[in-house]
């Protein structure tokens, strides 16, 4: 079979192969494999719109500063290898189980949230928080208190929503949605909270736009 990033597609032994001549080497080319190589090329096509549209936000950001954005390049990099490395856990997790099967998408939310709280205590133990945090005011409001609960209940369905679509799919196609979906929180951002913009920002955001038209399109003909 032949696939690239959202496109996987058989390659039937009986199919007509089309042959073509280069310096007089001959080689077969199905219509298969000509459909995975447009895919292909339009995936990367909007990886390439998704860093123009970046490029351009970057260069017309009004609050531009080269340590913002470095610590942005760095949180790309570990969410990128984040992605990266727990799409091979998933599959790979099958072999450590006592049935021989792959975890289900609330044991892995479980598991996820556990061995995140390691690392929080010893920053709160690092930098001393842990002294003043039951002496916090907020604790002891019943709002604040309520408002944290509902914020635990939708952190916990972004988690498994977020662990089931990459269950469901490669590390690729898991980080261009991961990135095309800042779209639409920048459309708001600018339509709601009145954050400052220009036409050249705006255009970022229309580039951006077309990268996400161009993948739904993408993966709908990969299918």
């Amino acid at each position: 079979s032949l696939s690239c990033g959202s496109c996987t597609l058989p390659y039937p032994a009986s199919a007509a192969q089309p042959r073509a001549s280069v310096h007089g080497c001959k080689f077969s080319v199905s219509p298969q494999c000509l459909h995975a190589l447009w895919c292909c090329v339009q995936v990367w096509a909007t990886l390439f719109l998704m860093l123009l549209s970046a490029i351009v936000g970057a260069y017309t950001d009004i609050n531009f500063t080269w340590s913002g954005y470095s610590w942005q390049i760095a949180n790309c990099a570990f969410t990128s290898a984040y992605a990266l490395y727990l799409r091979s856990v998933m599959d790979k997790v099958s072999e450590h189980t006592t049935n021989k099967q792959k975890m289900d998408e609330f044991s892995m939310v479980y598991y996820n949230n556990l061995l995140s709280i390691p690392p929080i205590l010893c920053l709160m133990l690092f930098f001393g928080e842990h002294k003043g945090l039951l002496a916090q005011p907020a604790l002891q409001n019943p709002t604040f208190l309520f408002v944290a609960l509902v914020g635990g209940i939708i952190g916990f369905g972004i988690s498994f929503s977020a662990l089931w679509f990459l269950s469901q799919t490669t590390a690729t196609i898991y980080s261009l949605v991961g990135a095309l979906n800042k779209i639409p929180v920048a459309v708001v951002g600018i339509l709601v909270f009145r954050d400052p913009t220009s036409p050249q920002n705006l255009a970022s955001i229309l580039i951006g736009l077309g990268a996400g038209i161009l993948f739904t399109y993408a993966k709908s003909r990969g299918k």
